[in-house]
C-alpha cells in the first residue's frame, strides 16, 4: 500500500523527479487523491478510485495553476460522484467525444443534401458555413437551446452592409445600408429545424431546439408583367440574336417552368403529339415527377429547336461545355432588361406572370397549384389576392339588382313631354 503523507505546496515544490518513471504522493484526507510527479518534472492532481470492478485513474488539474487547497476541495467533490456510482473518467470520455454542431453540420451535408436539387443544396451548404458554423460550430449538439436559435436568427434577420451593386468590384466599394433580411432567417430556420430532427433521428439529442423558432413576416415579391411590358419583351426576344437564349426566356414565359428546369430540359421530355411535358423527379425543386400540358407555341420551339441543335444531343439547350445544357443567361437577360426598360424584373417574375395570367383566364387556385408545381397549397395562396376582379364583377352583379330602376314622370310645363328620373 503506498505512503500517504499530506499534500501541501511545499510537499509539491520539494519534490524530485525520478528519472525513467513517474511516481504519486497519495494524500491523507481524501481517499484516492494524489499528485503525480512526472518524469519531466511536472506535476498533476490525480484520483485512483474503483468502478464497476475496473481500477480507474483520472487527472483533473496541474499545479501550480491549481492550488492544493482546491485540488483537495475537487477531489471530495469527485469522490462523492464515485460512492454515489457515477464513474467521472466515462463521463469525461463520454463528453469528448460526444457530437458538436460542426459534426451535425457535416453528417447533414453528406447524408440529407444529396436528396435535394442543386442549388438548394448549395444554397443551404453555403448557409451553415457562413452563418452557423463560426457561431456554433465548436458547441454540443446537446447544448444547443431554442435560446440559441432565437439570438442566431434574431441575428440573421437583422442583415449585413452589402457593396453596391453599381459600383466596380473592388476593395474600394461603398457598402449599403443594412437591410432587413427575415426570409433569409426564416429559410435558415426551416434548415436548423430539419438538421436537428435528423439529429434527433441519429440519437444525438434529445429534443429539436428549433421546433418552434420564430418566424418572421414576410413581404412576398410580387412583380407581374403588364400587358405594355409581355409586347416589349415579346418583340425583344424575336429581335434577339441568340437563339438559344431567347428560347429559354420565352419557355419560361409559356410554361411557368423555373429556369433550371428549362435549362435541363431534354428533348425525350416532350410529347409533341399530346402536347405535355413530364419533368423528372431529380429536376424539379419538391423532387417530384410532375407532368404539365403545354401549348401549341411551345411545341413550335422545341420542333425547332430539333432542327438546330446537332443530331444526338439530349439537351433542349446545349451549353458551351460538352455533354452539358446551357448554364449562363445574366448577360442575355440585362441586355433584354435595359432593352425593354424592365431593371426590376426578374427571370423568376415570369412565372409569377404566367400565374397572374391564368387567374385573370379563370383558372382556379387548384389548376395553378398543379401547372406550377407546387407542393404546398399555401404556396399557391399568394395568387388568391389576383382573383379580386372577376370576384368584384360577381358583388357587382348582385348589387345592381338591388339598384333602383329609372322610372318615367310627366312634366306639366312641357305639356306632357316624358322625362326618366
Amino acid at each position: 500500500m503506498p505512503e500517504r503523507t499530506k499534500l501541501t505546496e511545499k510537499v509539491l515544490r520539494e519534490a524530485v523527479p525520478i528519472v525513467g518513471r513517474d511516481y504519486q504522493i497519495f494524500d491523507t484526507d481524501v481517499r484516492g487523491f494524489a499528485a503525480c510527479i512526472y518524469r519531466g518534472g511536472g506535476r498533476a492532481f490525480t484520483i485512483d478510485y474503483r468502478h464497476a470492478g475496473r481500477q480507474r485513474r483520472m487527472t483533473f488539474g496541474r499545479w501550480p495553476d491549481w492550488p492544493v487547497s482546491a485540488a483537495r476541495e475537487r477531489a471530495r467533490e469527485i469522490r462523492r460522484e464515485i460512492d454515489a456510482g457515477a464513474d467521472p473518467l466515462a463521463q469525461r470520455v463520454a463528453l469528448r467525444e460526444a457530437p458538436r454542431v460542426s459534426d451535425l453540420i457535416e453528417r447533414y451535408c453528406a447524408q440529407h443534401l444529396p436528396k435535394l436539387a442543386d442549388r438548394n443544396a448549395a444554397d443551404q451548404r453555403a448557409s451553415l458555413a457562413k452563418l452557423v458554423a463560426p457561431v456554433w460550430g465548436r458547441k454540443l449538439v446537446t447544448d444547443i437551446t431554442p435560446t440559441d436559435v432565437d439570438k442566431l436568427l434574431t441575428k440573421i434577420a437583422e442583415g449585413r452592409a452589402r457593396p453596391h451593386k453599381e459600383k466596380p468590384n473592388n476593395r474600394a466599394r461603398k457598402l449599403q445600408p443594412v437591410k432587413p433580411t427575415p426570409v433569409r432567417a426564416n429559410r435558415m430556420g426551416e434548415v436548423l429545424r430539419k438538421m436537428f430532427t435528423l439529429a434527433v433521428e441519429w440519437g444525438w439529442c434529445a429534443d429539436n431546439p428549433a421546433q418552434r423558432f420564430h418566424r418572421r413576416i414576410e413581404t412576398p415579391r410580387e412583380r407581374f408583367l403588364s400587358k405594355e411590358e409581355i409586347t416589349s419583351l415579346g418583340a425583344a426576344l424575336d429581335a434577339a440574336k441568340d437563339r438559344r437564349a431567347a428560347d429559354i426566356i420565352r419557355l419560361c414565359m409559356l410554361t411557368g417552368a423555373r429556369l433550371g428546369e428549362v435549362r435541363q430540359a431534354r428533348f425525350e421530355q416532350f410529347n409533341l403529339e399530346h402536347l405535355s411535358w413530364s419533368k423528372p423527379p431529380m429536376m424539379t425543386k419538391q423532387r417530384r415527377a410532375h407532368r404539365v400540358p403545354i401549348s401549341d407555341e411551345t411545341a413550335a420551339i422545341v420542333r425547332q429547336r430539333q432542327l438546330s441543335v446537332p443530331s444526338g444531343t439530349p439537351w433542349l439547350f446545349p451549353g458551351d461545355t460538352p455533354g452539358q445544357p446551357v448554364q449562363e443567361l445574366r448577360r442575355f437577360w440585362a441586355q433584354i432588361q435595359k432593352q425593354c426598360a424592365l431593371q426590376d424584373v426578374r427571370i423568376h417574375d415570369l412565372r409569377h406572370t404566367f400565374a397572374s395570367l391564368l387567374v385573370s383566364g379563370g383558372a382556379s387556385l387548384e389548376m395553378i397549384g398543379k401547372l406550377l408545381g407546387h407542393s404546398q397549397t399555401q404556396t399557391t395562396l399568394r395568387y388568391a389576392h389576383l382573383m379580386d376582379s372577376p370576384l368584384r364583377a360577381g358583388v357587382d352583379a348582385v348589387a345592381s339588382a338591388f339598384r333602383p330602376k329609372p322610372r318615367l314622370v310627366h312634366d306639366a310645363d312641357d305639356h306632357g313631354d316624358i322625362k326618366s328620373a
